[in-house]
């Protein structure tokens, strides 16, 4: 892996030796910078609040620009320096994050580490994110016609293909939600926010013994084990492509019954009336047998057994397969999902055991567990 130089620079006069004798330095390619932090201090207008452009567990997101009149997000991490540690690590994940692209990934443009301060910096999205471009108002998914929610749903499968399938180690996302999907000029879709990816080197699952992400989007087996593999990024996946072809919420705090979007989904399923679940933003103004063909594809990434799911390279196939017979017969079984985050519990595995699984968390070796994880 192709260390750039201009990460050693970052750290403390042992560190640079340290990591200088281990990676010989290289010309940096370019496609990485190294910022101080007066340069993004300037690009946001001292992250004034006007330009604060989102807000996460993992800290604010900010709009800056450039001196070269480009645009940049620019992601504060809080972090508590005193207990920093893992610099190696650091700049092995950066590194790979860095070198990672694909159209339907953000871009990392470069970090800040200085002193006190740790920033991302990505390719700025004008069209923010599928949750607050898409889900904000019946008014803003009367934007989104059918062929949109289309290429907006097989891209973000093509970036997991691509995670999942094609780099190496094969990456888990462990957060795959319409806030986490940045949309650009084109709403081309950008996967973002890698800070609970873990990197699968040698097995193809791992227990961890810590459940992180978001209600309605995890998946149960890792609730209810910490058992993570591709097949849970499919079930977020299959939660997301749902409430992209139906505009409904993940979960609805405000029913009783069929709270959860697997639930309604399933329920239309079993009655044989997926279209009602279409959005109704659309007016009709869809192909039925094709939106059927991607609620289908979206049940069967939500079931309730990881091994039925199918892998990314098989939803993709599915969802750009023009044979909309190819979904007519297929048999799928019930979903599950977790009714409450609050009553999980992960017993019989201690932290030793997460330390040494063959999964590299990005969030551990990123400054610090703590204040990175949600």
């Amino acid at each position: 892996m192709r260390i750039p130089c201009s990460f050693i620079s970052c750290f403390s006069t042992s560190s640079k030796e340290q990591y200088n004798n281990e990676y010989p330095e290289e010309e940096n390619d370019g496609s990485f910078r190294l910022f101080t932090y007066n340069q993004l201090k300037l690009a946001t207008r001292n992250f004034h609040s006007s330009d604060k452009v989102g807000e996460g567990g993992f800290g604010s997101v900010y709009k800056g620009k450039l001196g070269d009149g480009s645009f940049v997000a620019v992601k504060v991490l809080a972090v508590e320096v005193e207990s920093m540690r893992g610099e190696r690590e650091f700049v092995s994940e950066l590194a790979t994050l860095a070198n990672m692209k694909h159209q339907n990934l953000v871009s990392l443009r470069g970090c800040c580490v200085e002193g006190a301060h740790r920033y991302l910096v990505y390719d700025y999205m004008e069209n923010n994110s599928l949750h607050s471009t898409f889900l904000g108002s019946e008014e803003k998914r009367m934007r989104f016609k059918w062929e949109t929610r289309k290429d907006i749903s097989i891209g973000v499968a093509k970036g997991l293909v691509f995670l999942h399938e094609e780099i190496k180690p094969h990456i888990v996302h462990r957060d795959i939600k319409a806030k986490n999907i940045l949309l650009d000029h084109n709403f081309t879709p950008k996967v973002s926010d890698f800070g609970l990816a873990k990197l699968l080197r040698d097995e193809a699952s791992y227990i961890s013994t810590r459940v992180a992400g978001t209600l309605g989007y995890l998946a149960p087996e890792y609730a209810n084990s910490g058992q993570v593999s591709r097949k849970s990024d499919v079930y977020s996946f299959g939660v997301l492509l749902l409430q992209i072809i139906s505009g409904l919420a993940v979960v609805d705090a405000y029913q009783d019954i069929e709270r959860f979007i697997v639930e309604k989904a399933w329920a239309a399923y079993e009655a044989k009336d997926l279209l009602k679940l279409v959005d109704p933003m659309l007016n009709m103004n869809f192909p039925e047998e094709e939106a059927i063909k991607f609620l289908k594809v979206g049940l069967l990434c939500v079931q309730e057994t990881a091994k039925l799911r199918p892998r990314m390279t098989e939803v993709v196939e599915k969802l750009t397969n023009n044979n909309v017979d190819n979904m007519r017969d297929v048999h799928i079984s019930k979903p599950g999902f977790v009714a409450d985050l609050r009553n999980i519990r992960i017993k019989g595995h201690n932290s030793s055991q997460e330390s040494s699984s063959t999964g590299a968390s990005f969030a551990s070796s990123i400054w610090s567990t703590v204040n990175l994880a949600r």
